[in-house]
């Protein structure tokens, strides 16, 4: 796969995403939201941060069972039960994020949503990815 990330000049710095980004490949992933869940299906994690961290291990495992990598993703999307608390914790995210995923973001949207399918859980990530 081959991918593009374009940041039009004329719109505000992207940070910690890209605003948008090409891809070329042969096979599409579509990764279905993940929560902090365990192996046995409990949340865990009491802090945005732990729950982020667990969401996103849960995601890219899903992708690398379907044969991707990181680097492979084109568009992630958060759910979140809470946005000033993701905004507050955007710097530990962040460093989270580079250190599971590394620096080459995906397009990105952060959306508050009321509540997720497991109550406890604070943060849900899906997306897709193109692969080679």
């Amino acid at each position: 796969m081959s991918t593009e990330r374009v940041n039009p000049p004329d719109l505000s710095p992207a940070t910690g995403f890209s605003h948008a980004v090409v891809a070329t490949g042969t096979r599409m992933v579509f990764l279905a939201g993940q929560t902090a869940l365990d192996a046995d299906g409990k949340v865990v994690g009491h802090t945005l941060p732990e729950q982020f961290e667990r969401a996103l291990t849960n995601l890219l495992a899903a992708l690398r069972a379907a044969g991707g990598t990181p680097a492979d993703l084109a568009r992630v999307t958060v759910y979140a039960t809470d946005v000033a608390a993701y905004r507050t914790h955007a710097p530990e995210l962040g460093h989270i994020w580079r250190e599971l995923a590394g620096r080459d973001y995906p397009a990105m949207a952060v959306v508050e949503v009321v509540r997720l399918w497991d109550e406890e859980a604070m943060i849900e990530l899906d997306g897709f990815a193109v692969l080679p």
